[in-house]
């Protein structure tokens, strides 16, 4: 309970980047806590003064009293200060302290600038007497002297240096008996001490390592005051926490792997059979780059959560980055350490967060990069995803060289229009297309409903869902090449059988169904062959009684709503002048209605449904064609003419107007549908068809087949007409939605329309004409 009483002089200091205060104060005398009066809102205590300065006036009986111990004192204290570099202003000033203080005075003040620890500073203020202060402080002064022997012996040219070990503090100010204390000054001291040792005992490049010293260097000379004092500390914290040499060891078992994959996500077998070729490779090189794949193909397919399960087939940590929306290249290559609020990319950031150097990075979304004045993320990426380039990426804030060649990038699109050639040509691109309807049941069966009754409560025992309502629900409240909507409709099933559950248990058990079925407005309708035969009476007896409830087509009409989409392909193939073409959409497959209509007028040709350039350029090349060949096929407008366009406008319309369409895959399905007009004659209804046409009537390939198809399958259609040279894309179609369809594979526009109509599509036959020459 001794301190030391003080005058403050003066208070230095900033609070940024954190509160940083230094006090200069004036030392008085020591004093002694008799008795503590109050603590809040500042302790306030009865103190008695235990020594004076103006007992030092009197320096000759000082002398006599102490003796052999001052002169002791004063020799070590001389020796340790001609130890050090007289040329420095702090240290020559301290030499001529010890001249000019009293004797008895200069125990507190060394005892303050050389290393010692909080403890035996406090010992020394504890020592009232004299005899005892000199006592406890010559060895202090004996070892300071002996460790710096030490070091000038190891550190013969580092002068700086040597003074910092002695702790001479250059922020420390001494006039007359005035010590400034900083307790935080030295905790910093040690923590960026620390942080040295950390940076020479990481596995950083030799590059990083040059820099991170060079760093280290500046920091300890710079002021905490200076805002740049801690951008320079989180950058080197920074550098340290980098995973550069530590990695994860990849598991690569094949059998294991296909299991995993087989578990996780049902189809997608370009996809497996990919990641099972890596880790085919890797079992054979060691040192294999990661490959950099794109996954292409519409919403709700899997290819988020299939990056996943690849990162945990591999054993892998797994960091997604989402890329849509992202128009700032600082995102990907970070910012410049010379900006205010300055940090690395999320390349860095991932891989800081992870905390290896070869996880799997998900770029999800890469096709919804954007521009803006700020540079292009798409262009930086070329960088990162290049892999003869990724082994030196640097990032603008660590301007150092970073390895990214060991991390497996896996980038997901919805379509490869948006995506910049150059950035396109880096990756490898799958694409993964929509499911057909039997994978879609088997999807819902092994993964949605179980996700869904686990994440509503709910067990099979109060709930069953048959294949042919996941089915009905399939085809009549969803149409998408994912499963997303189907999962939402299997949660809303879920929240309505919850609601009866829970209603279910607060009621007595009724044992007469049919007051059950009369008094009650049920949502899901339930029947006696309902239950099934593995539950047992005495089970059911801890169940409400309407238990297990089975959702049949009634239960769905009843929580869904009426059926979103009909099976309308019959009902508007009715008359002359409807054709049906297939499209592509990011978003997957669809079929699409073609519309014509003829009236008098004056030979014009009027598209709407919001087409491209190319659709009516498509439009117009099939009104030439019928027009060229309207005699052959014996096509007339209403007046009888074989001129079509003759007193005659033609209106084509493609249905669903708020949907911008293109692309020249309509080609043959403008063909079929003016062709049906002007010769009143019907087309199939369970035909669709796609491909480009010319203006000689060839058929040419187009791309999107297997969504295309799948989009026929789903709609009930059975026979799809597709370029002849498109007959190797449906090798990628399953081999029971092939069984289901008929293709006919068409190289001219005659084998398109002898298809599209029963019977054929006649041709008059050409008589032989004989000039004479006479």
């Amino acid at each position: 309970r001794i301190g030391t009483a003080a005058l403050a002089v003066q208070v230095v200091g900033s609070n940024w980047p954190k509160p940083h205060y230094t006090l200069l104060v004036t030392g008085l005398c020591r004093f002694q806590v008799l008795q503590l009066l109050k603590e809040k809102p500042y302790p306030v205590a009865e103190v008695q003064q235990l020594d004076r300065l103006e007992q030092f006036t009197n320096g000759h009986k000082s002398e006599e009293e102490l003796g052999e111990l001052s002169e002791q004192f004063y020799k070590y204290a001389v020796q340790l200060v001609e130890m050090l570099d007289m040329s420095v202003p702090a240290v020559a000033k301290l030499r001529r302290l010890l001249d000019n203080l009293p004797r008895e005075a200069l125990p507190d003040i060394l005892t303050s600038i050389i290393r010692t620890t909080n403890q035996e500073k406090l010992q020394i203020l504890d020592a009232v007497r004299l005899e005892e202060r000199f006592k406890m402080t010559i060895p202090l002064l004996v070892r300071q002297i002996e460790g710096l022997k030490l070091l000038q012996k190891t550190r013969k040219s580092k002068q700086d240096d040597d003074k910092r070990v002695v702790a001479i503090r250059p922020n420390r100010r001494i006039s007359h008996g005035s010590i400034t204390e900083d307790e935080e000054e030295e905790e910093d001291h040690d923590d960026v001490v620390m942080l040295e040792k950390k940076i020479r005992t990481s596995s950083m490049s030799e590059q990083a390592l040059k820099v991170c010293l060079k760093e280290i260097k500046r920091l300890k000379k710079m002021p905490q005051s200076m805002p740049e004092y801690a951008l320079t500390r989180n950058y080197l914290e920074l550098m340290v926490e980098l995973p550069w040499n530590k990695s994860t060891k990849d598991r690569l078992e094949i059998r294991a792997a296909r299991i995993v994959l087989d578990n996780d996500h049902y189809a997608m077998e370009k996809l497996k059979k990919r990641v099972l070729e890596y880790l085919a490779v890797r079992q054979l090189k060691n040192n294999l780059k990661g490959p950099i794949l794109c996954f292409v193909g519409p919403p709700g397919v899997g290819k988020t959560s299939v990056g996943r399960s690849i990162a945990k087939t591999l054993g892998r940590e797994f960091h997604r980055i989402a890329l849509g929306g992202v128009c700032d290249q600082s995102d990907i290559r970070g910012h410049r350490r010379t900006y205010v609020g300055s940090m690395p990319g999320r390349i860095i950031n991932g891989l800081k967060t992870v905390g290896v150097n070869n996880p799997v990075f998900l770029l999800d979304e890469v096709d919804k990069l954007a521009k803006s004045l700020q540079g292009d993320p798409a262009a930086a990426l070329l960088e990162v995803l290049d892999p003869e380039q990724n082994h030196s990426f640097t990032d603008h804030y660590l301007n150092v060289a970073f390895d990214l060649s060991q991390v497996l990038f896996i980038a997901t699109a919805n379509t490869t229009a948006t995506i910049p050639p150059a950035l396109l040509d880096r990756m490898e691109v799958i694409q993964v297309p929509g499911y057909t309807q039997e994978e879609k049941i088997e999807i819902a069966h092994r993964h949605l409903i179980p996700k869904q009754l686990e994440q509503h409560g709910l067990t099979p025992q109060q709930i069953q869902i048959p294949q042919v309502t996941t089915l009905g629900i399939i085809t009549r409240y969803t149409r998408e090449a994912g499963v997303r909507a189907l999962d939402r409709k299997l949660g809303a099933i879920c929240r309505a059988v919850a609601v009866k559950v829970a209603e279910g248990q607060h009621k007595e058990a009724k044992p007469d169904r049919a007051e059950l079925g009369e008094g009650e407005d049920c949502k899901e309708h339930i029947t006696e062959d309902a239950k099934p035969e593995s539950i047992s009476d005495t089970a059911d007896l801890a169940l409400p009684p309407e238990m297990p409830i089975l959702i049949d087509f009634h239960a769905l009409k009843d929580i869904l709503g009426p059926p979103l989409y009909d099976m309308e392909v019959s009902e508007r193939l009715n008359q002359p002048g409807v054709a049906i073409g297939l499209a592509w959409t990011p978003l997957g497959g669809e079929i699409m209605f073609v519309e014509a209509s003829r009236m008098d007028g004056e030979g014009q040709l009027t598209l709407t449904g919001q087409l491209g350039d190319v659709m009516k350029e498509s439009a117009h090349l099939a009104i030439s064609w019928l027009r060229s060949n309207a005699k052959r096929y014996q096509l007339t407008n209403a007046s009888g003419s074989f001129d079509l366009l003759d007193n005659t406008d033609i209106h084509l319309h493609f249905p669903a107007g708020a949907v911008t369409k293109d692309g020249p895959s309509a080609g043959v399905t403008i063909v079929t549908c003016l062709a049906s007009l002007f010769s009143g004659r019907l087309v199939c209804s369970d035909v669709a068809m796609t491909g480009e046409i010319t203006l000689r009537g060839l058929v040419l390939p187009v791309g999107g087949i297997k969504d295309k198809v799948l989009a026929a399958h789903r709609a009930g259609l059975k026979r799809i007409i597709i370029p002849q040279r498109n007959e190797k894309d449906l090798e990628e179609i399953a081999a029971h939605v092939r069984q289901d369809l008929t293709f006919v594979l068409a190289t001219c526009l005659d084998e398109v329309l002898n298809a599209a109509f029963d019977g054929g599509f006649a041709v008059k036959a050409r008589l032989e004409h004989l000039n004479s020459k006479l």
